[in-house]
């Protein structure tokens, strides 16, 4: 039999043949970008699953040279009172650390990473102003990737913390409701609102700021704080049953623990009341302030230039029974929500930012519109700032949750 040479081939067949392997190798390496993203997330997720159980909230702040993945100037998302290098602080130290956990690595914050796993999903902050403040430190640190459209409503009643984002790359909404208490509130101060007023809260209603948009949302991160100091008439069946520092003895006196105990119950218990909720609930635990030699509101001031130490600042008082009102509340919805395919995840980070004195704006953040005063800010967190780790437990959470297949 005779073998025939390329050259009997007739040229129309040669022509095509040649134009099929141009095609093939210009088509592989374009296949693998396009897949690049998703393998490198996929490793990253098997990394985690060959890791031995780790507490990733346990461990100590370390010097990290390189700084922040963002910078003030780029990311037009920081509100002023959390921007504050352009407020004018000038130590530049205190964005130089970086979260070791005691017995595992905590990956850096992967934007692409991140953007895959939420890719035609929605997530929601639900909370006060350090829940906005959270946001905004995720908004940033997804720029170098994506940059969102504002779809927020422009007839909201809840200041500018009631925002909604849009990825359109990604088919990823990022929303952030105003509920510091997490239940209906009203202020009952005949005189107006104010930083002190009194408020009447409903504790077995949750707030319809956040409420009536929930339910569709597949990853809820759900934190409250520092407005239960505050006076309040605390409200159950729309009778008023109890009160914290109202200085009404016609009223039973509790702690502000209880509010803020029933005030989680009520929130994580409609989350599973909805039908058609199916998403991951994150409570993220109490963030602590740093006032040192008075209060917000008698010349107290957190002027730390670096991270207290693992073991020089102690986990107590009214942190610790904050911290454990929400671990009981979680740990109760863990529960009840496990019957229903409910997953109920812990976002801990009451340790880690115990230790960061350092972190705050202080003189560099809140100004007093109705008092025309600046206060000093121990409470909010600068960006970026100790407050970017949260979203780096926040992706390795949601990863971990992503190995259970495999």
């Amino acid at each position: 039999m005779k073998v025939l040479s390329p050259s009997c081939y007739d040229t129309p067949n040669r022509l095509l043949l040649m134009s099929l392997i141009i095609i093939s190798l210009t088509l592989v390496p374009l296949s693998l970008v396009f897949k690049s993203s998703g393998s490198q997330l996929l490793s990253s997720i098997k990394s985690i699953a060959r890791q031995r159980e780790c507490n990733i909230f346990t461990g100590d702040w370390v010097p990290y040279p390189r700084g922040p993945n963002y910078t003030s100037e780029q990311c037009p998302f920081i509100v002023p009172h959390n921007n504050c290098i352009r407020s004018g602080r000038s130590d530049r130290q205190f964005m130089k650390w970086r979260w070791r956990p005691k017995d595992c690595e905590l990956p850096l914050f992967d934007a692409v990473q991140f953007l895959e796993l939420v890719r035609g999903k929605s997530m929601a902050f639900i909370g006060d102003s350090v829940g906005w403040n959270q946001a905004q430190s995720l908004l940033c640190l997804l720029m170098s990737v994506s940059y969102p459209e504002n779809r927020s409503q422009s007839n909201t009643t809840s200041r500018a913390y009631s925002t909604r984002w849009f990825y359109p790359d990604h088919a990823f909404t990022l929303a952030s409701f105003w509920s510091p208490f997490l239940v209906k509130a009203r202020d009952s101060d005949p005189n107006g609102p104010s930083l002190d007023s009194t408020m009447n809260l409903y504790l077995d209603q949750p707030s319809e700021e956040w409420a009536t948009q929930i339910e569709d949302f597949d990853f809820v991160i759900i934190s409250a704080g520092h407005w239960f100091f505050r006076p309040l008439m605390y409200y159950i069946d729309e009778q008023l049953v109890s009160c914290h520092k109202c200085r009404n003895k016609t009223v039973t006196s509790v702690t502000h623990y209880y509010g803020y105990s029933m005030a989680f119950r009520t929130a994580l218990s409609y989350l599973q009341s909805l039908e058609n909720y199916k998403g991951i609930t994150f409570l993220r635990t109490f963030s602590p302030s740093h006032f040192e030699n008075g209060e917000w509101n008698s010349g107290g001031d957190c002027l730390r230039t670096r991270p207290s130490r693992n073991g020089e600042a102690k986990l107590e008082g009214y942190t610790l029974e904050f911290y454990k009102a929400q671990i009981r509340e979680l740990e109760k919805a863990k529960r009840e929500g496990k019957s229903k395919g409910l997953k109920f995840e812990l976002l801990a980070a009451t340790e880690a930012m115990l230790l960061r004195p350092d972190g705050h704006p202080s003189r560099f953040g809140y100004t007093s519109q109705e008092k025309n005063m600046t206060v000093n800010d121990c409470v909010h967190w600068c960006l970026p700032g100790p407050i970017d780790t949260w979203n780096e437990f926040l992706l390795y959470i949601m990863k971990k949750e992503t190995v259970k297949p495999f």
